[in-house]
């Protein structure tokens, strides 16, 4: 591979960036050692910020070696669907409405378990909320579960071991989850005009692959830290002041559904957004915070990462288009851990005469290591950013969560490769 001056930064950036989201809680101790700086210490210590931060780095040394224009002409030209539609999504999905009514299904179907209070109630979770993403997307599945298990397990003092564990099996359960449908998981969504795979092969080739995994996994942990989970009595519902009416709960649906079918156009789904801004509002009585904050932080992170990545196919596609179809599988998970797997799924889609069994093993390796790292798949960082409060410090170790996810992947691993 021939690089240029300019590409080798960009390489050298976009190393940086990596290395800086394992290096956060330096930052936060050094807001403690130099107080006079610490909220530039603090900003720097938040991991939703480290690609937004890079890719402004980026952008300044393209205008330095390029010229303004070029670094202007690059930054405008890069796709933020995404980004935006996590935000959105993200939003309204953390509403009260929908979380009641997600809340509801869990408990209907959570009591219909042999296995009873909280150790049924968190296997449902982890089975139900992944493989719902396939449906409406895995940014709202994303958001719904970690706030559910935020409010109903992290939040009571879990174990370390025990939150690690689960947050390591929701990220892979998502990514993988999302696969029953041709819509809803990024890196199927790349490739699927490109090969023809609508939600009828996806349901055939991997969803019920994913099912499985997603069912193991879920319980795998829920089993191995039975006696933890056994020992919270189960939350009652929660008790509102005032109830959501069953029109505004519909009314709320049909945002997201609305966001969810218009989701490569964001002019429509950030119009219905603004509505939605209005309808919460009107009705303020019957929600919480929205959480707005969060979501435009993830935002920021997912619009930092398409700017560096955009830079990243000068190397990342010779290395990925040399491999087989034997060794891309596993090729596909460990470069999924550095660059998210939609990136991956999508140089793929830009080579003409790939074999089917090629096409198959890189989207089956690309979503089966989506849980990996925080920027392996987009609805990672939702996910850590609704749950990170609950782990020491305020942060997720990068190593506790790679550590974690491990075993999940593995799970997934042999039911894509071997069924």
């Amino acid at each position: 591979m021939s690089a240029t001056p300019f590409q080798l930064v960009c390489a050298a950036l976009f190393a940086l960036a990596i290395g800086h989201t394992f290096a956060t809680k330096y930052f936060e101790q050094l807001a403690h050692r130099q107080p006079r700086h610490a909220g530039l210490w603090h900003l720097l210590g938040e991991v939703e910020v480290v690609f937004g931060f890079w890719a402004l780095v980026l952008a300044l040394a393209m205008a330095g070696m390029q010229g303004f224009d070029a670094a202007v002409q690059y930054v405008d030209t890069r796709n933020y669907t995404e980004p935006l539609f996590v935000f959105v999504v993200m939003v309204i999905a953390a509403t009260r409405p929908v979380l009641q009514t997600a809340g509801a299904m869990v408990q209907v179907l959570s009591s219909a378990l042999p296995i009873r209070g909280s150790l049924g109630y968190f296997s449902v979770v982890m089975v139900l909320v992944p493989l719902l993403g396939s449906f409406i997307t895995e940014p709202a599945a994303m958001t719904l579960a970690a706030l559910i298990l935020g409010q109903r397990f992290f939040a009571r003092g879990l174990s370390s071991p025990l939150k690690y564990a689960t947050l390591g099996v929701l990220l892979v359960n998502v990514s993988i989850g999302g696969t029953l449908t041709s819509f809803a998981a990024p890196p199927v969504l790349m490739v699927a005009s490109a090969w023809g795979w609508d939600t009828a092969f996806m349901a055939a080739t991997f969803g019920w692959k994913a099912a499985l995994a997603v069912v193991l996994n879920a319980m795998g942990v829920a089993l191995w830290f039975r006696k933890e989970l056994m020992s919270l009595p189960l939350l009652p519902p929660a008790k509102d002041h005032t109830p959501v009416p069953l029109n505004l709960v519909l009314v709320h649906l049909l945002f997201l559904a609305g966001v969810v079918v218009f989701a490569h156009h964001p002019a429509v789904f950030m119009g219905l957004f603004l509505f939605f801004l209005g309808i919460a509002h009107a009705y303020e009585r019957h929600q919480d915070r929205l959480i707005l904050k969060e979501g435009l932080l993830v935002a920021f992170f997912l619009a930092g990462l398409v700017v560096l990545g955009g830079q990243q196919q000068w190397w990342l596609q010779p290395i990925l288009m040399r491999m087989s179809s034997d060794v891309v599988f596993v090729g596909a998970m460990a470069l999924t851990a550095v660059t998210d797997n939609a990136a991956l799924t999508y140089l793929g889609s830009l080579v003409q005469g790939l074999s089917s069994s090629f096409q198959y093993a890189l989207v089956a390796g690309a979503v089966t290591g989506g849980g990996l790292t925080i920027i392996a798949n987009a609805p990672n960082p939702a996910g850590i950013a609704i749950l990170r409060e609950h782990f020491e410090g305020g942060a997720v170790n990068p190593g506790g969560l790679l550590a974690a996810a491990l075993l999940p992947t593995l799970v997934a691993a042999l039911a894509f490769r071997f069924l």
